[in-house]
């Protein structure tokens, strides 16, 4: 009697408990230390959200390392994590940079349709047009007028040949017939630091790296990139409001995997990182950092990340950009 009730419980429990795992598969994020690759210097932007999101996840029981690998408007970090092991522990946080490399570089050593797979946007963020603190360009007026002379060159210093900033410093050139001089660095923490320095006239740089030195007097902003003026720096109008209607750029900022990573390991990625991210202090944070939240998955982040390629790819041929 006791081993037909057993029989039957079986029977009955079974496809329940199937249905259980459907509903509720195993996790398979983090199991084991988990590497985030910053292609870029310590102190930009990008990595300080790295290291913001580092910070929580480390604290679900693996060990989370942060490894700066910059150069070459974040490519080498990029091919890095596109040889990684396909298990969703190496991650690349990347920005909209990823999007435009293709359109400047010739060798990339990656497929960036092909070797990578979004995993989560997780924030926007607009740049700052800034110079130090004691520059004699006081208003984004005072930069056009000075860039629009005769033999003028002034020097910009932006995150990186074919980064966003760099984009946002030529595309202002165009609109406002400017000969400013692009000056590329590994980063947007070495590019604030020379503009801090006077080794640079003024930097395009993104405004999570900014603000604080914003904040400590070293800098100051003249404008920004967004279509509204953020809440971080109410103060600072938009190069809209500076004499180009309808100028606007602002990176998205998120995460990729190697490609092949199995499907339910980005799904858990994605779940993990979307659940710190939403929490009330990480949300407060970003946005003392000028950033706008952003949730998006797999699939509608990585459309994001392709239509980018194929409208920065129009873009950078139209204004001429390169990586040079």
């Amino acid at each position: 009697m006791f081993v037909r009730l057993l029989y039957v419980l079986v029977l009955v429990a079974t496809p329940l408990m199937g249905r259980a795992a459907e509903i509720k598969p195993a996790p398979t994020f983090p199991i084991k230390p988990v590497e985030i690759i910053v292609p870029y210097a310590v102190g930009g932007g990008v990595d300080m959200l790295a290291r913001l999101i580092a910070d929580q996840l480390g604290k679900l029981g693996q060990p989370v390392i942060v490894d700066n690998k910059p150069g070459a408007g974040s490519t080498v970090g990029t091919r890095i994590v596109a040889g990684k092991p396909k298990d969703g522990h190496s991650l690349l946080m990347m920005n909209d940079a990823y999007s435009l490399a293709p359109a400047i570089y010739k060798n990339l050593g990656y497929d960036p349709k092909k070797d990578l797979e979004a995993v989560i946007n997780v924030a926007y963020a607009p740049m700052l047009v800034v110079v130090p603190a004691n520059s004699r360009f006081k208003t984004f007026a005072d930069i056009v007028n000075e860039g629009r002379k005769s033999g003028a060159k002034l020097s910009y210093g932006s995150c990186g040949a074919g980064t966003d900033p760099h984009l946002a410093g030529e595309m202002m050139n165009m609109e406002f017939k400017m000969q400013n001089v692009h000056v590329p660095y590994k980063g947007c923490g070495p590019a604030i630091v020379d503009v801090i320095g006077g080794q640079v006239d003024l930097g395009v740089v993104t405004i999570s790296g900014a603000l604080s030195h914003i904040a400590a007097g070293k800098l100051r902003a003249l404008a920004i990139t967004s279509a509204e003026r953020s809440k971080a720096v109410p103060d600072v109008p938009t190069i809209a409001e500076s004499g180009a209607p309808g100028f606007h750029l602002s990176q998205w900022q998120g995460m990729a995997v190697p490609a092949g990573t199995p499907e339910n390991v980005k799904q858990d990625v994605y779940k993990t990182i979307s659940a710190i991210m939403q929490t009330p202090a990480m949300t407060k944070r970003l946005e003392d950092l000028g950033y706008t939240t952003a949730n998006e998955g797999p699939a509608a982040f990585q459309k994001i990340v392709n239509d980018d390629i194929d409208r920065f790819a129009a873009l950078a041929k139209k204004i001429g950009l390169t990586a040079d």
